[in-house]
């Protein structure tokens, strides 16, 4: 059974590997490398389903709506379509399923409709991989893609947006940070992904303050 469980996730990482290739670079395999890797490491505090955990980790991503129309329902018909190929067990598929479903930061401006603590481990995983130096790196690279403004001190950030004004916003980088990024500290399921939260959150605020005043033209 291990020896098949193990085949099934080098499968599916290969499958992702080839589906992402060329992907813009804060979305990239790398990003679900990152993510993969720490979800397995907080399942180990979890005691959760290690291979759901996987299997949702490594396909978590496989169809963001934001580069397919907004189109929400791609990423979990190609996740069960390719996890039947594989003959996985239906349970496994269906619970993947609701993972992709349910992972992302918009979703949850709506009602989540599904919980489960492999849920909770795989979305802190891939929430800390939108904070601290990663999650910096992330957000101007996705600004560069959409060829955003860098920051605009006329343009101010707009908070509690509904799912739909999030999905359409097409503000400056920097006012992402407090859209999102500075929100995610409060949003961690886990104590381990709390933990790690606040590192990464400080961090975010240690360069807003470097960059402010950079920006100013401060030494």
């Amino acid at each position: 059974m291990k020896e098949n469980q193990q085949s099934i996730i080098k499968e599916t990482e290969n499958f992702v590997k080839n589906e992402l290739s060329g992907a813009e670079g804060g979305h990239d395999w790398w990003h679900i490398w990152r993510v993969w890797k720490l979800s397995v490491k907080i399942a180990e505090t979890e005691h959760a389903d290690l291979l759901v955990v996987e299997l949702g980790a490594l396909l978590h991503d496989i169809a963001d709506s934001k580069f397919h129309h907004g189109d929400e329902t791609l990423g979990p018909q190609k996740a069960r379509s390719f996890l039947e190929s594989l003959k996985v067990d239906e349970s496994v598929i269906d619970h993947v399923v609701k993972i992709i479903a349910n992972i992302s930061f918009s979703a949850g401006k709506g009602k989540q409709s599904f919980r489960s603590k492999e849920l909770d481990i795989i979305q802190d995983a891939d929430r800390l991989d939108a904070m601290g130096a990663i999650g910096i790196a992330r957000a101007f690279n996705y600004g560069g893609f959409k060829n955003r403004q860098m920051y605009n001190p006329a343009i101010k950030p707009k908070m509690n947006m509904t799912k739909e004004e999030y999905k359409l916003n097409n503000a400056p980088t920097i006012n992402h940070f407090f859209e999102k990024l500075l929100l995610l500290k409060d949003k961690m399921n886990t104590g381990i992904g709390k933990k790690i939260a606040i590192q990464r959150h400080e961090y975010m605020e240690k360069f807003l303050t470097r960059f402010y005043r950079e920006w100013e033209g401060n030494i």
